[in-house]
């Protein structure tokens, strides 16, 4: 016969200190990032100072289905005529921007901290099982470490947006200096047209990283801010003596 078990609580590191403060200073850069940006992309919006052909929208032909960033958003958020502070903004915090990728990359390399990141050869599978897990169609989600199959490839692609918009951000703003750069994305336009989508990217990655945490719970969110989690052990109960297979 086995021992009945109960579930007993264990207090477990899981994120360092470095991993902790680049993951919190990295939302305000971002943030800022995206929110210059978008300062500079309304002159390029209006009519008159840009072309409507320029404007970043989803469509069939010259038939327009969706424009990001609609005239109500910009009034709105009184994005209007502040194009000299979204330059202002965006040229100095793109710096700290890739100063805390390049750490965050370095750290990983040296502490040896990058295997827990990087998808395994299973990864899509197990992700699809976890994306299953998710909608209540499976039972269980595959065993993981510190991190599951679908957080891993999602980091990782999230490292990749974040060396591509430095990439294709370098191209927009020296394309004369940095020529080979801007020809290496395609030409001016091209790399604009990336910049944009990456940046779309990291907005969709935010809200979906959110939500994904509220979902988790606040053991998930603490284990960031403090870097220790609490896990569930299984302990054989009190009083009780385990006995060899009959």
């Amino acid at each position: 016969m086995t021992t009945q078990s109960e579930p007993a609580l264990q207090i477990r590191r899981k994120h360092p200190l470095a991993i902790r403060w680049m993951h919190w200073v990295n939302f305000p850069l971002l943030f800022t990032m995206i929110w210059s940006g978008i300062l500079i992309y309304w002159a390029d919006s209006v009519p008159y100072i840009g072309h409507w052909n320029r404007v970043y929208r989803v469509g069939i032909g010259s038939h327009t289905l969706f424009r990001f960033f609609p005239n109500w958003f910009y009034s709105a958020l009184h994005v209007p005529w502040k194009l000299t502070t979204g330059l202002g903004y965006h040229f100095l915090f793109m710096w700290l921007f890739a100063l805390n990728g390049i750490a965050y990359i370095a750290y990983l390399t040296f502490s040896g901290a990058w295997r827990d990141l990087l998808p395994t050869r299973h990864a899509l599978r197990d992700a699809w099982y976890i994306f299953l897990y998710d909608l209540h169609l499976r039972k269980e989600a595959p065993l993981h470490h510190k991190y599951n199959a679908a957080q891993r490839i999602a980091y990782t692609i999230v490292i990749l947006m974040g060396a591509a918009s430095c990439v294709t951000g370098l191209a927009i703003w020296k394309p004369t200096s940095l020529h080979w750069i801007t020809t290496l994305c395609g030409g001016y336009e091209t790399a604009r047209w990336l910049h944009f989508w990456l940046t779309m990217g990291f907005v969709a990655f935010f809200l979906i990283h959110v939500s994904q945490v509220v979902l988790a719970g606040w053991n998930n969110f603490r284990s960031m801010v403090g870097g220790d989690e609490l896990v569930t052990l299984d302990v054989p109960a009190p009083g009780r003596k385990e006995e060899p297979l009959a």
